[in-house]
């Protein structure tokens, strides 16, 4: 286990601190209900962009706050030009130093660790795997033709000043009609569409699957599809159905037909 009171361990600190303050935004974006998409892509190419800003030119500032802080704090700080001995090193590649363990195995590893997980995971085709939950909406050519257009949206919108400081997708879908961009980009601005649904959607699931359990209990568990339908949708919209007197329920009850009964 790694002692506390190591450079080693100061320097990883400093080194997550510096990285989550880059993907912070994006983070932060990516957990909000109204996930805004052109929005979250421009964080992500900025979030890469400081990220290899602080791998080309970090290292300095990063190894003068680390040994600061050593010193302050009484510290041992090793010589960067010494050997180090490493478990797993192979003899033939030789004594690695200091310097080259804590800025290639760590400060680079990483940083190149945190840009391939965002080329990974946040890559312009993962917009195009939304668009295959809506198979009623894109037919396969739209999957190919919606790849292309959001290549020429994100770069149009990112040159145009009218996108800027949107709150939203609702906003972004608005912006798009008055600019006329839902003509120029018909996929892209479905995509936007659905994206808006999508949240209501999930919530109204939600609400249906917590109603669930005190309409179909372990005494009612045979109940029918067409009879649970009508008690979840008396149970979910009770605000609906408290408005209503019960004299014009029982007088719609008295205009229905008296049913036949078969002995």
């Amino acid at each position: 286990m790694m002692r506390m009171e190591t450079f080693e361990f100061v320097l990883l600190l400093h080194l997550m601190i510096n990285v989550l303050a880059i993907t912070n935004e994006l983070s932060q974006a990516l957990q909000r209900k109204d996930q805004d998409i052109v929005n979250a892509m421009t964080l992500v190419k900025v979030s890469k962009v400081l990220l290899l800003k602080m791998r080309d030119n970090g290292w300095d500032n990063l190894f003068q706050k680390t040994s600061e802080f050593c010193i302050k704090h009484d510290i041992d700080i090793p010589d960067m030009e010494s050997a180090l001995a490493l478990q797993g090193r192979t003899k033939r590649r030789g004594p690695v130093t200091h310097l080259h363990h804590f800025k290639v195995d760590i400060f680079y590893a990483v940083i190149d660790t945190q840009l391939q997980e965002l080329n990974d995971r946040f890559s312009e085709k993962k917009l195009c795997e939304f668009a295959g939950y809506y198979p009623s909406n894109f037919d396969l050519n739209d999957f190919v033709m919606l790849d292309y257009q959001l290549d020429m949206y994100i770069v149009d919108v990112q040159s145009d000043p009218d996108f800027l400081n949107l709150k939203g997708m609702a906003d972004l879908a608005k912006r798009m009609v008055k600019k006329k961009k839902h003509i120029v980009y018909p996929l892209v601005y479905l995509l936007v569409k659905l994206a808006l649904i999508l949240p209501v959607a999930i919530a109204s699931v939600e609400r249906v699957f917590s109603a669930m359990k005190y309409i179909k209990t372990t005494l009612r568990n045979r109940m029918g599809d067409e009879w649970l339908n009508d008690c979840l949708v008396s149970y979910i919209e009770k605000d609906v159905f408290d408005s209503i007197d019960n004299e014009s329920i029982m007088i719609e009850f008295q205009k229905l037909r008296p049913r036949r009964i078969t002995l």
